[in-house]
């Protein structure tokens, strides 16, 4: 008898630890294939997001996308994107559902919209909180996600008094992109009614991280975007540019020119041009327009078309800046102006005559006849830059001066990045200095003399290197 009842109670403990083992494997492949969907709903919700980050939409559509697909991953019914501003405030981005409002709804805006759903996403995309305000704004502040099981129970939760914004329970996870907080993914009420798990806050959490990763991969691809069409503005305008400085020196008894154009970067804001105007006189201008880039290019190329069909037309240069003032109106944007230095040499008359709008004053040297010796100066002139007035008041500025132009007197245009060429303790290059590389040089050919000025340059500067464009143009009588 003993021996029959302790047999019958091996058997039911071994039946025991046989259902026992069952359950257990049952509940391990149970976890098995939860896991497995879970991370087939993240594969499916990466392959959403890299197609919407390959379709290069708008950061609010791109937010539509994800808060839609947290929707179909989670079975939630509402979602919503709260982005962080600048000013620290945090607002609804993006939307789908019945999402609660952060706040209680006034009764003046209640029902304003013809839709609840539309009513809703309005309230939501015009309110603010700060970081730290509720549990979306704890979230944007810890950068810790939040699982509310029983919202009834939690007093952050805002009870409102529409049934179908009551909140049951939610699960916000931040969005984070290298550290740094974009916004927060909230998903509220699972659709069967039950509150949400730890699997649930796990899942969304992963989305979230997700989502973070489409962020940055779709602003760092609008940035090469952005990049490449910048890149090639800039190789636009430095071709235009390159077409506009002249590709050989005009050939005029007489007169011997060397020209010098260096840009700091891809980009010049610097011209200039010299050109015959017939009968022994040489056109010359330095110039230098405000901005960089594509439309300051375009800008060089009218500039430099009209000076060119207007000088023939006037002997005195102050005369050509006013007309080309005059037609430039048009065509220049606000905030738009050019600087520039004209000036008709006379190899026959042995004159120069000078007219500056608002430029750099021009640097001229001669041959003393009482002692022989060179002495240089700064042609002084009243003037405007080209652009920045009407013509009025801009030809009441501007007037011609005049030198006489005998041999071995020597001209020098230059833009401002010359002489503002700053040394290692950042003082500048200066006028003083580019007299006194001038007075060095000065019995050597157009060539040897900017060589000197620019030797000098450079000593100064030793490894500063530029710090902007220049351009240096040096006429001599021979």
């Amino acid at each position: 008898m003993h021996f029959l009842l302790g047999g019958l109670i091996g058997a039911v403990l071994v039946y025991a630890l046989y259902w026992r083992a069952q359950q257990a494997a049952s509940r391990l492949e149970e976890e098995k294939q939860g896991l497995m969907e879970e991370r087939q709903i993240v594969l499916d919700y990466m392959h959403t997001m890299v197609d919407a980050v390959g379709e290069r939409l708008p950061r609010e559509e791109l937010f539509q996308r994800i808060v839609h697909a947290a929707i179909l991953s989670t079975g939630a019914l509402s979602a919503c994107i709260f982005e962080k501003g600048a000013d620290n405030m945090m607002r609804g981005a993006a939307v789908e559902g019945l999402f609660p409002p952060h706040r209680p709804i006034p009764d003046t805006q209640r029902m304003k919209m013809g839709t609840r759903a539309k009513f809703i996403e309005q309230v939501l995309k015009s309110e603010s909180f700060p970081v730290g305000e509720g549990v979306v704004g704890r979230v944007a502040a810890t950068g810790q996600g939040a699982l509310v099981v029983r919202a009834a129970d939690d007093a952050r939760i805002v009870k409102h008094d529409d049934p179908a914004l009551t909140v049951r329970s939610v699960i916000a996870a931040p969005i984070m992109v290298r550290r740094r907080l974009i916004g927060v993914l909230c998903v509220c009420n699972a659709s069967d009614g039950l509150p949400f798990t730890d699997t649930d806050y796990s899942l969304v959490a992963a989305l979230a991280e997700q989502a973070g990763l489409a962020v940055h991969n779709a602003d760092f691809l609008n940035l090469q975007v952005d990049k490449q069409r910048l890149d090639l503005d800039l190789a636009l305008a430095s071709d235009v540019q390159r077409m506009l400085l002249p590709k050989a020196m005009p050939q005029v008894a007489g007169l011997d020119i060397d020209a010098r154009y260096l840009a700091a970067q891809k980009v010049s804001g610097d011209l200039y041009d010299v050109f015959e105007l017939g009968s022994g006189r040489l056109g010359v201008a330095v110039a230098d327009v405000s901005g960089k880039g594509m439309s300051a290019s375009l800008l060089m190329a009218i500039c430099r078309t009209t000076l060119r069909q207007i000088a023939p037309l006037y002997a005195s240069p102050a005369r050509v800046l006013v007309e080309l003032n005059r037609s430039l109106a048009g065509d220049m944007r606000e905030g738009m102006y050019i600087t520039m230095t004209y000036a008709v040499i006379d190899a026959v008359q042995n004159q120069v005559t000078i007219a500056r709008a608002g430029h750099e004053l021009s640097l001229f040297s001669r041959r003393d006849p009482a002692t022989g010796a060179f002495v240089s100066e700064y042609v002084g002139s009243e003037g405007m830059p080209l652009g920045l007035v009407g013509t009025d008041l801009f030809g009441e500025a501007i007037e011609d001066k005049q030198r006489q132009f005998g041999q071995g007197s020597t001209l020098v245009l230059y833009t401002d990045g010359l002489t503002e060429a700053p040394n290692a303790e950042d003082q500048e290059f200066g006028g003083a200095r580019l007299a006194d590389a001038l007075r060095a040089a000065h019995s050597g050919s157009a060539r040897a003399i900017n060589d000197g000025i620019l030797q000098a340059v450079e000593k100064f500067t030793g490894t500063a290197g530029l710090r902007d464009d220049y351009t240096l143009l040096t006429v001599k009588r021979v």
